[in-house]
């Protein structure tokens, strides 16, 4: 009897195990985050990556995730907490694998710290003497490969800093620190930044991150190049998004705008109506617009029809600037760069794409600076998402165009 009764209970023993397991795997399904949204990103960057995640101090469901490895990049951002849509484009496939590739690891992110000029005598992505083509083209390990360490933290923000010395075609040697800090928004703060009076009925997340370069050597000379700040922004593109590019002055003919980075644009990706131009963003025809101090705004978006997501960047603009600039060739005036540029990615003549994605880039004037001098440059993230009434207002006061009007561009 005793025999039996033990048979007995090792039996549902097994049984309660076996039922346990099953309810817990099942459980672990239902949790799993849906694809895209934040809560996704967040268990899937942490299994390759320390991670920091940052709370806006009046909202909890409005979150960002900083990675200090990937140069305390912003890699995504959501304004609806866990099962909210993360914004960010993310490289999964070359972080899972966990090897670095050759010229460039595009791991993604919707805000990296980049370092410019990226072609032209002063250039920083190819050696000395070297050709300008793909093959010679290397990003620097400072702002590829190379972690930065976390000096400072609390909820809502995160600070960097790294000191480094890097090299230009030109042979020039810079020794700088770099400082970069994060910190989430406020509501408050995104009224005020953007002049706006309300938010109306959508969701919002925003963040600022501050970059600079301190200078620990010798004075840098116009001659001899000089370096910028230059911070991009990877998004996930749809069939129906649409890059925003406010400009001054209203005369198109006055407009010091590049549209021929990779070849003409078509007119049905590509359009210029009054003081804005509007780039196709569904990451499927690879297409760049710089432009330049003197016509640029500092104010540049995004409109994603598909999915209700306005998305604007804000950022410092000095007009009279020495802006650097970053085509593959030897310039004239390698001070007579972009203030702004947008990217729409795609397939490249071998048919191989790194995305699909599409960026906003903003950045910073050269400086000739002195031991112990620095440049800064700041750049503010925002997305809103939700009631299309809420969503025109802010467009028409921040971009000066409507919701309708840049739905209906390319139509």
């Amino acid at each position: 009897m005793k025999k039996l009764f033990a048979v007995i209970l090792v039996a549902v023993a097994v049984t309660v195990s076996c039922q346990n397991k099953n309810n817990s795997s099942e459980n672990e399904k239902m949790e799993t985050p849906a694809a895209g949204t934040f809560g996704y990103d967040q268990e899937f960057l942490k299994k390759y990556k320390e991670i920091v995640v940052l709370t806006a101090p009046d909202n909890p469901h409005s979150k960002a995730i900083i990675i200090p490895a990937y140069q305390g990049r912003v890699m995504t951002s959501t304004a609806n907490g866990s099962d909210g849509n993360s914004y960010g484009w993310i490289n999964y496939k070359l972080i899972e694998s966990g090897v670095y590739q050759p010229h460039i690891n595009a791991f993604g992110g919707e805000e990296r710290f980049w370092l410019s000029p990226e072609g032209g005598q002063f250039s920083v992505y190819f050696k000395r003497g070297a050709k300008f083509d793909f093959q010679n083209w290397q990003t620097p390990p400072l702002i590829d490969t190379v972690a930065y360490p976390v000096t400072g933290s609390d909820s809502s923000s995160v600070t960097f800093q790294v000191n480094a010395f890097i090299e230009n075609y030109s042979g020039q040697v810079f020794v700088v620190e770099i400082n970069r800090k994060v910190t989430m928004l406020s509501q408050r703060d995104m009224l005020e930044n953007l002049d706006l009076k309300t938010l109306g009925q959508c969701k919002s997340v925003g963040y600022e991150s501050v970059n600079s370069i301190v200078n620990k050597d010798s004075e840098w000379k116009p001659e001899t190049g000089m370096l910028g700040i230059w911070l991009l922004g990877m998004f996930k593109p749809s069939d129906q998004t649409v890059i925003i590019t406010p400009f001054l002055p209203k005369d198109p003919e006055k407009l010091a705008i590049t549209d021929n980075y990779f070849g003409a644009i078509p007119a049905d990706r590509f359009v210029v109506k009054d003081s804005v131009a509007f780039l196709k963003a569904d990451g499927k025809f690879r297409s760049k617009i710089g432009i330049a101090p003197r016509s640029a705004r500092n104010i540049a978006g995004s409109y994603d029809a598909a999915n209700g997501i306005l998305t604007i960047i804000q950022f410092n603009l000095d007009r009279e600037g020495k802006y650097l600039k970053s085509t593959w060739e030897i310039h004239k005036d390698p001070f007579d760069g972009d203030a702004l540029n947008a990217y729409n990615d795609g397939k490249l003549e071998d048919g191989t794409q790194m995305g699909p994605f599409y960026e906003l880039e903003s950045s910073s004037p050269a400086r000739a600076l002195k031991e112990g001098e620095k440049v800064t440059h700041r750049q503010r993230t925002y997305h809103f998402e939700g009631d299309k009434t809420a969503l025109n207002a802010i467009s028409m006061k921040v971009l000066g165009v409507s919701i309708d009007q840049i739905g209906e561009i390319f139509k």
